[in-house]
């Protein structure tokens, strides 16, 4: 008997703990973006730049290597909310707000100021998400997201080299597909 009930205290445990480990919570999701992006990135030497053309916009190119930030996040609201500012002072400069999506913090939420001169809104993907790795989705409960329009459909921010180097990733969306191009650019920590 006592072996039965130790067998689904141990099996009680794993599935709770096999749960958690699957999605993340919220707040969780949040913790690690604070912890992990804060501050200010340089777009990495061409080199670096692997799988992806984004660099060679002739508004970035000069950013190549510099010293230059080219992506910055920081704590905004009270330090509940996290702003991201892609290619600062440049023709392509975008922002993205992260912060709950309601008073429960259900969830984190995301609303991206994009230089194809729309808004898409995103949802923290929980169960994607790792501290090396932030993904949100499109939120298909809204227009923009379900529509035809170009836009960025979903943002994977991925970091390695123990946080020093950061892969950002806007993949568009377009005619209800994906898209054959997408905004993709690796960083340094500065």
């Amino acid at each position: 008997m006592i072996k039965k009930t130790t067998f689904a205290l141990f099996l009680s445990f794993f599935s709770l703990t096999s749960t958690q480990a699957a999605e993340a919570s919220a707040w969780e999701l949040f913790g690690w973006m604070e912890d992990s992006l804060m501050g200010d990135w340089k777009l990495s030497s061409a080199e670096e730049q692997i799988g992806t053309e984004s660099y060679k916009h002739k508004a970035l190119l000069p950013l190549v290597g510099t010293e230059t930030t080219a992506m910055a996040f920081k704590l905004i609201g009270g330090e509940v909310t996290i702003q991201e500012d892609l290619l600062p002072n440049t023709a392509k400069q975008m922002v993205t707000m992260y912060h709950c999506k309601d008073i429960e913090c259900t969830n984190l939420k995301a609303t991206h100021y994009c230089s194809k001169q729309n808004q898409p809104e995103f949802l923290g993907n929980l169960q994607e998400s790792t501290p090396n790795k932030i993904v949100f989705e499109c939120d298909m409960s809204t227009e923009l997201c379900q529509s035809d329009e170009d836009h960025i459909h979903r943002i994977v921010h991925e970091l390695s080299h123990e946080g020093k180097h950061l892969k950002s990733s806007y993949f568009a969306w377009k005619n209800k597909q994906l898209s054959t191009t997408h905004s993709i650019y690796h960083f340094d920590r500065k």
